[in-house]
């Protein structure tokens, strides 16, 4: 007999979506993304043949800087008016190692990501959720984020490399 997949969807208010980059090669700025969905599917209780897909809306990133923040938005980095979504959908998932394509503006390329299963439990209002964490590193130039400055003093201004993390809690359907 078939196992059932089981449906679940991310909880965002119990989620982030948060990245690092290197400032100037000497300090990290931090960000998140507000508004984000997925979703998985998986049959099994350790979710290890799940299925991911989720998406989020550049128009929210946030780095606590306002300027910074419209520069991200711009064609420079994410063109979030003509490339409104990031999106990921997982082609493997073996418990510790997360593969998929990301796309970022008009890029799609395979990521890798390690992952921590935080367990499941059954909130107060009865409502099974599974936590996990998604950690992974990207290439920000493999996505058409090629912008850069050089300091005065011969610094690139942004790295890179692009650290993510994801703490995604989700709610079974």
């Amino acid at each position: 007999m078939e196992n059932t997949k089981n449906t679940w969807k991310i909880d965002e208010s119990h989620s982030n979506v948060t990245f690092k980059v290197k400032h100037m090669m000497i300090s990290t700025v931090s960000g998140e993304f507000e508004k984000f969905e997925g979703s998985l599917e998986a049959a099994k209780e350790n979710f290890e043949d799940a299925q991911f897909d989720f998406s989020l809306e550049v128009a929210s990133i946030t780095t606590k800087n306002k300027d910074r923040d419209t520069h991200l938005k711009s064609d420079d980095f994410f063109n979030a008016e003509k490339f409104p979504k990031l999106k990921f959908k997982s082609t493997s998932f073996d418990g510790d190692t997360l593969k998929g394509d990301l796309t970022i503006r008009d890029v799609t390329r395979p990521v890798s990501l390690e992952v921590e299963y935080n367990g499941t439990a059954v909130d107060p209002y009865g409502q099974t959720k599974a936590g996990f964490e998604f950690k992974g590193e990207i290439n920000r130039k493999d996505f058409n984020l090629t912008w850069n400055g050089v300091t005065e003093a011969g610094n690139i201004v942004v790295s890179d490399k692009v650290r993510m993390i994801v703490d995604a809690q989700f709610i079974k359907q």
